[in-house]
């Protein structure tokens, strides 16, 4: 299986590299931040060919029960502020009649990566503004049920990935609880290190669905 890994910064980049086993046939690339960016990094790395999957992996928040230091992996990748504010609420795109915003990863895929990683499964979001508000954490657990995390790459990764026909996942290791920003509750290192561990349990796998 030959794997590219997308990573928006470079401390999630090399903490990933570090972890890796040797002699590993895996790329990594800091992608950039945010769903444009990592659309536009992993389509140029796809269009090299010869990849079998595009994973977006890196740090984000999580939805309870998850807390720092817990894999979230992704079931289905939803773009969850493209759309529209109307007095009713939000309005997703694929409501408006212009396209969509859910990734679907395939169930096996998901099933195996979270059974390698040990994480837990369901939505993971990918927004262009990070949450900040308890009114916000809550609107989106009320519209995704099962979201574990939100990050802000995902959808661009598996956006690319359909587009070369390469399969898709995501696996974000959790460094904070979704709402009101507090940045001396981050766990930034230790999530790092759960990072590190998640995706090098998936390089560890003899084939991947």
């Amino acid at each position: 299986m030959r794997l590219l890994v997308v990573t928006a910064v470079d401390a999630e980049r090399d903490a990933v590299v570090a972890g890796l086993p040797a002699g590993a046939t895996v790329s990594v690339i800091a992608g950039g931040v945010g769903p444009a960016a990592a659309a536009a990094s992993a389509a140029a790395a796809l269009a090299g060919g010869g990849f079998d999957l595009a994973l977006s992996a890196g740090i984000g928040g999580g939805f309870a029960p998850l807390v720092p230091g817990d894999i979230a992996v992704a079931s289905a990748i939803v773009f969850a502020d493209l759309g529209a504010e109307s007095d009713g609420g939000f309005v997703p795109v694929s409501e408006l009649g212009f396209g969509g915003e859910r990734y679907d990863v395939p169930a096996r895929l998901a099933v195996e990566l979270t059974d390698r990683t040990g994480g837990h499964l369901g939505t993971v979001l990918t927004v262009a503004t990070v949450t900040g508000s308890a009114e916000r954490a809550s609107a989106l657990a009320g519209r995704f049920p099962d979201a574990v995390a939100e990050g802000m790459e995902g959808a661009g990764v598996a956006a690319a990935a359909r587009l070369h026909d390469v399969a898709f996942g995501e696996v974000r290791a959790i460094s904070n609880a979704v709402g009101p920003r507090d940045r001396a509750a981050w766990e930034i290192p230790a999530a790092l290190a759960a990072l590190a561990r998640a995706v090098a349990a998936i390089v560890g796998a003899e084939s991947m669905s």
